[in-house]
């Protein structure tokens, strides 16, 4: 990297995704990661100042929150606890699935941002092709695997991993078949920046549990899976080399793209998270069933005023539309803030984690990094020496890891045994 101006976009992007991965640790499963990958999709648009990509923002981060979103069905709480073994083999084991599983996360989600990117008039992606092999190799996957071979990475709980490596098989086989070097750039260092990013964060979450410290340290580990995965993904977009991109005009699928990403991942966000059952604090605290009903009521107002105001700011004032720099910003800020505020109303009314008010100083440093940013595309050739080389350095780094963190502590709460050790 001889440029480094390229770092500023880079920390931005990281950040952006890392704390909308933090976001998401209130929420959860699919629609979580999905959102939190669309907005580290919008900051990437933000950064890079491409003009000729603004106007297909909403389907590129149609395609990043699926890709970044499809992984949300994998089971990683039982790994977790692998990490805090105290003996080496399992807290390897438990940081090297992480890594695993962030790999799968950035591989999935690079990838599929990568591909719109590239998806024009002249350069169509087919997409259907692409969704049909990877559900296919995903059930094969997981049917070779799981059920035949019984290699079991979580047991007792799922073992849906085995379907997003299929998938990500099957991803990247289209992309290279189809010649798409610059995706696979994308899609590689979003995988090792995720699959670091998890496996540290774990690292991470050890640590700083057996110093006691008082902090949501799952939250760590949440932001630092999605900085990296962040950072890895602007590092490949801004060291590949993109065709002008032509957009293949499409009101229909242009209104397709804004309803999936702003009104139907969080009003799943929001008949998900926002249940009776997980408002028990307001009772606790004085509160009735009716201010339960204005929490809720306050959350999917918030989500349709979003919805109205980016279907009007796209069709009804051309000129002002969010499919310009001035209101992908604005967009953006809407849309995180968003995020934000189901956050807080969802874990309380006047009292929250301090981790929730950080995502506050996160977003304004994110827009200060945005303002500052200047195009900064760096080419670099396809080095897949260099993305082994990363990765074999990567997993000594989290053996490294492990034998820091086993001897941090001498047992710890919600540890989980792998392998049975005769001491």
């Amino acid at each position: 990297m001889r440029n480094r101006q390229i770092l500023l976009p880079i920390v931005a992007v990281g950040l952006a995704l890392g704390t909308a991965w933090a976001v998401r640790g209130k929420f959860g499963h699919e629609q979580g990661a999905a959102w939190a990958g669309a907005i580290g999709a919008l900051s990437l648009i933000l950064v890079a100042k491409r003009r000729d990509w603004y106007p297909k923002t909403f389907r590129i981060l149609m395609a990043a929150a699926f890709g970044w979103g499809i992984s949300g069905m994998m089971s990683y709480g039982v790994i977790v606890g692998y990490g805090r073994a105290t003996d080496f083999l399992n807290a390897f084991y438990g940081l090297l699935m992480l890594f695993v599983l962030g790999a799968l996360y950035g591989f999935l989600g690079g990838g599929f941002f990568g591909l719109a990117l590239v998806d024009s008039k002249t350069l169509k992606v087919k997409w259907h092709s692409l969704l049909a092999e990877m559900v296919a190799i995903g059930l094969l996957t997981y049917g070779l695997l799981i059920n035949q071979l019984g290699w079991l990475m979580t047991p007792p709980r799922s073992e849906l991993w085995a379907v997003a490596l299929g998938a990500s098989i099957a991803l990247a086989w289209f992309i290279a078949r189809n010649q798409y070097a610059s995706v696979m750039k994308v899609a590689v260092w979003s995988a090792l920046g995720a699959g670091f990013g998890f496996a540290f964060g774990n690292f991470l979450q050890v640590i700083g549990n057996s110093a006691r410290i008082d902090f949501n340290f799952w939250n760590v580990m949440e932001y630092s899976i999605g900085f990296f995965g962040g950072a890895g993904m602007a590092y490949g977009t801004f060291t590949s080399s993109w065709p002008a991109s032509e957009v293949n005009p499409s009101r229909g699928y242009d209104l397709l793209a804004i309803v999936f990403v702003v009104l139907f991942i969080p009003f799943v966000v929001w008949e998900q998270s926002f249940v009776t059952e997980r408002f028990e604090f307001v009772v606790d605290n004085g509160g009735s069933a009716a201010t339960i009903f204005y929490i809720k009521l306050a959350a999917i107002i918030s989500i349709l005023l979003l919805f109205g105001f980016a279907l009007t700011r796209n069709y009804s004032s051309p000129k002002a539309s969010v499919e310009t720099c001035p209101g992908i910003r604005q967009f953006f800020i809407l849309y995180t803030a968003l995020y934000i505020f189901l956050s807080f109303l969802v874990t309380g009314l006047f009292v929250h984690p301090p981790e929730q008010y950080l995502y506050i100083i996160n977003l304004l440093l994110i827009l200060f990094l945005i303002s500052s940013a200047k195009e900064s595309f760096e080419v670099e050739a396809n080095r897949p020496r260099t993305w082994l080389t990363v990765t074999v350095t990567s997993i000594l780094i989290v053996a490294i890891l492990a034998i820091i963190a086993i001897n941090s502590h001498e047992g710890m709460r919600g540890s989980n045994l792998r392998f049975e050790i005769n001491q």
